[in-house]
């Protein structure tokens, strides 16, 4: 019948969407779920960075590898193989008994992402009947899943358990598996040999450094919430969810402005939003929603223009995708293998201060000095046995001394350790803004720069 046929490709286009945007919001779908991992897994900070670190650093070095074998793979294959090794992989990391177990299917579902989305370009093309329309449903597609990862797996781990991220993937993998055997795709080499435009490294460069600006907005602002204001997942989510929300708001500005003035306008957002991380007076989930929505204002801003300039509509469309995806994944890496030890050494020397913030509010505090000692002492091991870039529970000192008839210290004590670590933050808030304002450098050397 007419009618279903119509249909049909309109279904497996978004299917094959959801799979993008699945597949970019792996890199930080499991920020909200890591206290949890950390406890169920019983390992190590450094260890369970591995679960975030893995999927990012495999994506790109897949992309660049497909990169370079564009005209000896065939779409078909490619993205089957993508789809299945996807599928698998997640169905594994939600089935993993280990840390160990978690990162060697995350890597594999690392390959499966990076062979989704490089193939998901022409097999979009083919849905969509033109390479330029395709192109920008995966690049919208790319952009939501990038800024929605964090609040998605923070709602599905307050709702079920960390497990039910890669349940909710398998199903979305497998509806798009099913496009790669329609006639939307024909069976040929992946890149043909037929002259096609370089990529631009400037436009590379640009949208590798907003990535991995947006660290800063995705995995510190996450940890912050989570490990120092002590947000549950879903609070946390709420939260985070500022930044899609900006994301979404902004795409008529994002059309409508010269493309130029949109990424410089986009990179000043963020970096603004960066700071205003950075520079928060207060414990306060308003402002930090506030700095968030600036993120993903300049992240919707940046990133679809950029990601024009980087994707040829034409011959090399495959290849092109290679690059932006390696250059994307890339900047994340990057900018996580800069901050991880200097946010570890600012908390560090945080938990000192506020070992030394707390100890003050004890001792001037009304209580009976039988008590300000055992706390303070408590309160200090706490600190002492805590891993590097570990947070302990600080409540507990105050749990084994009668938390109910000290809770106005208790409330005060808290409030200055909190204030304290999360000063401990700045540094690494700054260095993800400067990655933002250094967006602007390239932008003048991007030859191609426009929207489709």
């Amino acid at each position: 019948m007419p009618a279903p046929a119509r249909a049909s490709p309109r279904v497996l286009t978004v299917a094959v969407a959801a799979s993008v945007a699945v597949a970019f919001a792996d890199s930080s779908i499991v920020v909200l779920a890591l206290p949890d991992l950390y406890l169920e897994l019983g390992t190590s900070i450094p260890g369970i960075a591995w679960v975030i670190t893995s999927y990012n650093v495999v994506v790109a070095v897949g992309a660049f590898v497909l990169l370079a074998l564009a005209r000896r793979l065939r779409t078909r294959a490619m993205l089957r193989i993508g789809f299945v090794l996807f599928l698998a992989a997640s169905v594994g990391c939600a089935l993993a008994a280990g840390l160990t177990m978690l990162v060697a299917f995350r890597c594999l579902q690392g390959l499966g992402g990076a062979l989704v989305l490089v193939g998901s370009l022409p097999l979009l093309a083919g849905l969509t009947g033109s390479p330029s329309r395709g192109a920008v449903v995966w690049t919208a597609a790319g952009t939501l899943g990038a800024a929605l990862g964090p609040a998605l797996g923070g709602l599905l781990t307050e709702l079920f358990t960390w497990r039910a991220i890669f349940v909710a993937q398998a199903p979305i993998a497998g509806v798009a598996f099913l496009a790669a055997f329609g006639p939307h795709l024909a069976d040929v080499p992946a890149e043909p040999d037929e002259p096609h435009e370089r990529p631009s490294l400037a436009a590379s460069l640009g949208i590798g450094l907003v990535f991995g600006a947006l660290v800063g907005a995705l995995f510190l602002a996450v940890l912050m919430l989570v490990a120092v204001w002590g947000l549950s997942p879903l609070a946390a989510a709420g939260v985070v969810s500022a930044v899609p929300v900006a994301t979404l708001a902004v795409r008529p500005l994002s059309a409508a402005l010269p493309p130029r003035l949109g990424v410089a306008g986009g990179a000043a957002l963020l970096a603004g939003g960066l700071v205003a991380l950075a520079l928060l007076p207060a414990t306060s989930e308003a402002l930090a929603a506030l700095a968030l929505a600036l993120c993903g204002a300049g992240l919707g801003l940046a990133v679809p223009v950029l990601s024009h300039a980087t994707i040829s509509p034409g011959h090399g469309l495959t290849r092109s995708g290679a690059w932006s995806i390696g250059a994307r994944h890339a900047g994340l890496v990057l900018a996580l293998v800069l901050v991880a030890p200097l946010l570890a050494h600012d908390l560090e020397r945080g938990g000192d201060r506020a070992t030394l913030a707390g100890t003050a509010v004890i001792l001037d505090a009304p209580i009976p000095l039988s008590k300000k000692i055992p706390i303070a002492l408590d309160l200090r091991n706490a600190f002492d046995e805590a891993q590097q870039g570990e947070i302990p529970d600080l409540s507990q000192p105050f749990e084994r001394h009668g938390a109910a008839s000290l809770r106005s210290t208790r409330a005060d004590l808290l409030g200055s350790i909190e204030d304290a670590l999360t000063r401990s933050f700045r540094s690494s808030f700054a260095l993800s803004a400067l990655l933002a304002a250094l967006v602007l450098a390239p932008l003048f050397f991007i030859r191609r720069l426009e929207l489709w």
